[in-house]
């Protein structure tokens, strides 16, 4: 906060609620924010590019990687190519044709988010979901909206959580609330793919919800004023894929590093990015070990040859995913289990909301 990080709404209040159509059940919040703040993430990310390139990092905005460049004699990972700007919709190259720019280096860190393509290539060239005895990933979908409402009902720092209702008992998922500042409440609903109604709606669902007797009457009179989705991981430490591979590693989202039960990804991914440049910037320093693993390509029985890879891997999966693990298998087998599981599992301190 002292270098003018955008954190300024700090949690007030912390609540978890089990929904059904028409009332709600308050339980213990498992989501530990006491400390946190509640932030715009796409501020944030402007702060901290600027923060970044004040380090001489270089940001290349709008440019999309679209390709993994391999050397050509050991397959590995050399860097990436942007995609050619100006092409028409029949592929023939407009007036304005750019041809995309090769970047390379000597490592090479993967974070696309949630199922990135070049991310997927990777994996799958180097058998990496095999070698580190991951599981098939999970995904879910979460919809968001951000509403601006009436200032009388506003309470800056205010999170609200829920499960139940509308999703029923054999549909992994939830929704969030948070209170934001100007008037603006950010809220959401999660829904795990692999739900056994074919006529279940991610999106009718949440329309639904909104219409539940605690949210209704917080949006009446509100009105909309952003909305998007995205996908998220969902298999939990048992789908993470050995994160390294021959010439750079998977980070973020990219690797699956999403904390399930708190539905937060977003510092499990900085970790592993801070992580992974410190092991890395450890390692160049081991240069005979360091060149090996860049130049050969590392077969599963190779680890014995490559002791700076082993290290490498076990640095960059966030303590706190392999805390979690068994929560997901939890919730497949009993709803009701896995709430009280969720609230007594996970000890942290929440926000009294009495203050």
């Amino acid at each position: 906060m002292e270098q003018g990080a955008p954190l300024r709404v700090p949690v007030s209040c912390d609540r978890f609620c089990l929904l059904t159509e028409n009332r709600s059940f308050p339980l213990p919040s498992p989501f530990s924010n006491e400390g946190n703040y509640v932030i715009s993430l796409s501020e944030l990310v402007r702060w901290l590019s600027q923060k970044a390139e004040e380090l001489g990092v270089e940001i290349y905005p709008g440019f999309a990687a679209s390709e993994v460049l391999r050397d050509a004699s050991s397959g590995n990972v050399i860097g990436i190519a942007t995609n050619d700007m100006g092409i028409a919709k029949d592929g023939s190259k407009k007036e304005n044709f750019q041809r995309g720019v090769e970047l390379k280096g000597r490592v090479t860190l993967l974070g696309e988010g949630c199922r990135g393509s070049l991310s997927e290539r990777v994996i799958k060239y180097f058998n990496l979901r095999q070698q580190g005895n991951g599981q098939h990933q999970s995904y879910a979908l979460g919809i968001k909206e951000v509403w601006e409402i009436e200032e009388r009902k506003h309470k800056p720092g205010f999170v609200l959580h829920t499960v139940g209702w509308p999703l029923d008992m054999k549909t992994y998922g939830g929704s969030f609330l948070y209170h934001m500042n100007d008037r603006q409440v950010s809220i959401g609903l999660v829904v795990a793919l692999n739900y056994q109604n074919p006529y279940l709606s991610p999106y009718e669902e949440f329309q639904k919800f909104k219409q539940h007797p605690i949210i209704k009457p917080l949006l009446e009179g509100g009105k909309v004023v952003q909305y998007g989705a995205r996908s998220l991981n969902e298999g939990g430490f048992q789908s993470i894929p050995k994160p390294v591979f021959p010439g750079g590693a998977l980070i973020g989202c990219s690797a699956g590093f999403l904390n399930v039960p708190k539905i937060k990804g977003t510092h499990t991914a900085m970790k592993s990015d801070s992580r992974s440049l410190h092991t890395i910037s450890s390692y160049l320093a081991c240069i005979p070990i360091w060149s090996q693993m860049l130049t050969t390509r590392v077969a599963p029985d190779d680890n014995e040859k490559t002791p700076c890879l082993r290290m490498n891997q076990k640095a960059f999966v966030p303590s706190d995913i392999i805390r979690y693990h068994q929560f997901n298998r939890v919730f497949e087998l009993y709803f009701y289990f896995s709430s009280f599981f969720s609230c007594t599992q996970i000890p942290h301190p929440t926000v009294n909301c009495n203050k």
